[in-house]
């Protein structure tokens, strides 16, 4: 079993990159004692590519992976695909000394129809052969919705079951909400899970208004809403059964990834989450 490495994806700091600028991002993530990130959240400008560069160098982060989409989410969003831009993300990613791109969902054009998304699946797995002519992987990263059922068998078991070349980077927060358990989705993806995402899952505090205690709708909704993303270790995932699995199966980048940090700071959050994996005993992958 090779050693993995603990890593950040930039979207947790990415309001952090609007302030301070890629490059004193990255110092900020070196301070905390990281080595790595996953770039994804920010324009991939020549400049911002090149700052990220002169970052990865002068404070020694790897660039584990770049984010990429085959196409937007929405129609007419702006922003570069691989299917438009593919010369440009693999120099990107040469640049960067990256050997990994991950795309972050599905188009939501074809979220419900299992036919326009099984099509999308070939396509996904056409660039990730692509890709490997350029030395370079193609992984897709899961939310909760590729748990819906299709013929009683959940799209992202389609998606596994249709490829070979295509790669799943797991978020555990997202299995967990979809009401599965993370070690045995990992370890069904054994030696296709590289990249793993990690973030805790937590019911976040309870708090009504005297009115919306007197409305039984309201209340109803408000309960039925406590879910919260959380730092490591603040959760209720068993992220040490978690990690394992990932290990064994093959994942090279524990990937430290948070939504939302709600009233806390991000680089905090971001060093809870360091603090939790440490306590854990995997001081030694950071």
């Amino acid at each position: 079993m090779s050693k993995a490495k603990i890593c950040v994806q930039l979207y947790t700091v990415a309001n952090q990159i609007d302030k301070l600028g890629v490059y004193e991002t990255m110092r900020k993530i070196y301070q905390l004692g990281f080595s790595a990130v996953e770039a994804s959240w920010m324009p991939m400008t020549p400049e911002n590519v090149l700052e990220l560069k002169r970052a990865s160098e002068d404070f020694k982060i790897e660039i584990a992976a770049v984010s990429a989409v085959l196409e937007q989410k929405v129609p007419n969003a702006p922003g570069e695909t691989l299917l438009n831009n593919f010369d440009k993300i693999v120099n990107d990613c040469k640049t960067l000394n990256s050997k990994y791109i991950r795309m972050a969902m599905i188009p939501f054009r074809i979220l419900g129809y299992k036919d326009k998304t099984m099509e999308f699946v070939k396509e996904m797995e056409k660039m990730a052969e692509r890709l490997t002519y350029e030395g370079i992987s193609f992984y897709y990263h899961n939310h909760h919705y590729e748990f819906q059922k299709y013929d009683g068998v959940y799209l992202l078991d389609l998606m596994r079951e249709n490829t070979t070349k295509l790669g799943f980077e797991l978020d555990v927060h997202w299995i967990q909400r979809a009401g599965e358990n993370p070690v045995k989705i990992i370890k069904r993806f054994k030696d296709r899970v590289d990249l793993l995402h990690l973030k805790d899952y937590r019911i976040g505090p309870i708090s009504f208004t005297g009115s919306e205690l007197e409305d039984d709708k309201r209340l109803g909704a408000k309960l039925s809403n406590l879910i919260q993303f959380a730092e490591l270790g603040e959760g209720n995932l068993d992220l040490k059964a978690i990690i394992e699995a990932g290990l064994a199966s093959g994942s090279k980048y524990l990937i430290i990834e948070q939504d939302l940090t709600y009233d806390k700071d991000s680089f905090d959050s971001l060093k809870i989450s360091a603090d939790g994996l440490r306590r854990l005993g995997y001081g030694d992958l950071f």
